[in-house]
């Protein structure tokens, strides 16, 4: 998918609101103030700034999003990845890029949506009872699964990719409109390399490494 400076699920905000603020302007000048302001509100939301994903010879993994690690815990794998799991969790804030990318190359096998509630992302129950969609991936029989969960505010999760799909490594897939959480779950034996309360960046942060399986 041909990406832009803008996600392109920003598009239609952008054109009502720039509407809204002509319209206002002919009528009352300074009620126009208040869709500028969204209007650039919903600009900086939306940007989709590119960026490059660190090479490196070890099998590592990528944060799938910018903000801030919540915990880091061990728990049992809801969907997809079978048994005990590590799981990451990631806050995004509405001030957080909200564009999701790939930890690491792979084929998409699974993916599953689960409509759900709106509260707070960062509540601990927040995962079991919201929104939520499921991307599974694998590459040389390493399975990973990435969570987009909605928050309070977020009120759409946006995904680019289908079953089947091949993605490269920090390659956008999705987004979640307006503050959200996205989780990622690693096999029991992965290496984590962020801890609690770390910010963290999309396509950048190395978050841990996972042991390749030998053919």
């Amino acid at each position: 998918m041909r990406q832009y400076p803008i996600s392109r699920d920003g598009w239609i905000y952008l054109g009502v609101l720039a509407v809204v603020s002509v319209l206002f302007w002919f009528i009352y000048p300074w009620l126009a103030i208040l869709p500028v302001l969204l209007f650039c509100f919903v600009v900086y939301f939306f940007r989709n700034p590119k960026r490059i994903a660190p090479q490196s010879q070890e099998p590592i993994l990528l944060s799938p999003a910018d903000g801030v690690v919540m915990d880091v815990a061990r728990v049992m794998a809801e969907e997809f990845l079978p048994g005990e799991c590590i799981r990451i969790r990631i806050f995004l804030s509405i001030f957080n890029v909200h564009v999701n990318r790939a930890p690491l190359d792979g084929t998409v096998v699974f993916r599953k949506y689960r409509a759900g509630k709106m509260l707070p992302a960062f509540k601990d129950h927040a995962s079991a009872l919201n929104e939520k969609n499921y991307i599974g991936l694998e590459k040389d029989g390493v399975k990973i699964l990435v969570t987009q969960v909605t928050g309070f505010i977020a009120r759409r999760i946006v995904c680019w990719v289908n079953e089947g799909d091949r993605v490269r490594q920090g390659e956008r897939f999705g987004l979640i409109k307006f503050g959200s959480c996205t989780e990622l779950f690693l096999p029991p034996d992965a290496q984590v390399f962020v801890g609690k309360g770390e910010k963290v960046r999309g396509g950048v942060t190395i978050m841990g490494r996972v042991n390749k399986i030998e053919p």
